[in-house]
């Protein structure tokens, strides 16, 4: 399994370009709409001034989500502080692009349309509403000068100053709608992990079980081969040898927590019965039933094996006469159905409840794998002996 990622999440680059540049364009489409309705003059050139600032604003907010993005892991009263702090540079620095972009015309509409003699009524690049008062006619031209300089300044710095609180509560906006992105991604990379966690923790509980299987298995088998040693069946003895030699090659190449093609899963129980055979060779029979149209069908390795070995340990080696144990497969209403049973005599104390780790091995890894889609069904055949049912979702690999 991959290395689990424990980085937390980031708001993708592209995203958050997209975010800035929507913020502004959308900023352009409105004042540009409200020149539209409220005062075309100069529509063009107002259009590309506007455009620089819109461009001077993407690249500031840029700049800021620079700064804004190393403090993404911190909480998020601690980021909007910090925000808070950093739009107000930012706005100020704004407020001064817009108003030098705009100085020269709005200086040229001063000119054009101010009757010294008259009170003026306009509006500058902001939006703002300018009342320009009479010249008095008993000031000098210095005097006239001087108090024209001092309303000027006066005029800059409150139209700085209500261009900056624009800018800071748009900057504002926009760095919610970040810290919002931000928290979405993490909360998206938090579900990320604790699925990935979740699948290790179910991959090895899986890897657990499935070693479960062989342990008891080499125990008997070893036992067997002892005793064909030291009675002297040393061809049998071999042949045990090379059938388990044969057997744990083809069991543990396998993924233990992947499925493997029914065809593999039934050649195993086959060569299992075969090493079982050299310890019962007049008891035991195999039958094997599998149709050609379900031999790739995918099954968790070495599923039949608990049940399988348990008809040899209940069934045949319980008994002086010949046991069969069958192993059918069919297609049941889109299911796939494996079937193991015995002719052997009816056991007491089986129940559901299976023998041993056996029977609640195979439930158990039948539910992480598939939930409530397979089920396992065990008890008495109704012809004698005793039958095991498992069904599990029909999947057939290509």
């Amino acid at each position: 399994m991959d290395d689990i990622d424990l980085q937390p999440g980031r708001v993708p680059t592209r995203t958050v370009l997209a975010s800035i540049a929507g913020l502004w364009l959308c900023y352009l489409g409105l004042i540009t709409l409200r020149s539209v309705l409220i005062d075309r003059t100069y529509f063009a050139e107002m259009l590309g001034l506007r455009s620089i600032v819109t461009l001077s604003g993407i690249a500031v907010t840029v700049m800021i989500w620079s700064i804004l993005r190393l403090f993404d892991n911190r909480r998020v009263g601690a980021r909007m502080a910090i925000a808070a702090v950093l739009m107000v540079p930012a706005a100020l620095a704004l407020a001064l692009i817009n108003t030098q972009v705009f100085s020269g015309i709005d200086q040229r509409n001063f000119r054009q349309e101010r009757n010294p003699s008259e009170v003026q009524i306009r509006h500058d690049t902001a939006g703002n509403v300018l009342v320009d008062l009479p010249d008095p006619p008993q000031l000098s031209r210095q005097q006239l000068a001087a108090l024209q300089q001092k309303f000027a300044e006066q005029g800059l710095w409150r139209q700085l100053t209500d261009i900056a609180i624009g800018r800071y509560f748009l900057l504002l906006a926009w760095a919610a709608l970040y810290f919002a992105m931000v928290n979405a991604e993490q909360a998206r990379a938090a579900e990320r992990r604790e699925g990935e966690y979740r699948r290790a923790a179910k991959a090895a509980e899986l890897r657990s079980l499935r070693y479960q299987v062989n342990p008891h298995f080499l125990f008997n088998t070893l036992n067997s081969l002892s005793a064909l040693v030291m009675t002297g069946k040393d061809a049998a003895a071999e042949k045990m040898i090379q059938t388990l030699s044969a057997f744990y090659r083809r069991s543990l190449a396998e993924d233990p927590t992947g499925d493997i093609a029914l065809e593999a899963e039934i050649a195993l129980q086959r060569s299992y019965l075969e090493i079982e055979a050299v310890r019962f060779p007049e008891r035991l029979r195999a039958r094997f039933d599998l149709p050609a149209a379900l031999e790739q069908a995918c099954v968790p390795g070495l599923i039949l094996q608990p049940l399988v070995e348990n008809s040899v340990r209940y069934a045949v080696a319980s008994t002086a006469r010949p046991v069969t144990v069958a192993i059918a497969v069919r297609k049941d209403a889109g299911q796939l159905v494996l079937e193991v049973g015995d002719d052997g005599p009816v056991r007491s104390g089986d129940g559901e409840h299976g023998f041993g780790i056996g029977l609640a091995n195979v439930r158990d890894r039948l539910a992480l794998r598939y939930g409530d889609a397979a089920s396992l069904v065990s008890g008495p055949a109704e012809a004698g002996g005793w039958r095991s049912v498992i069904r599990l979702p029909l999947e057939i690999d290509d």
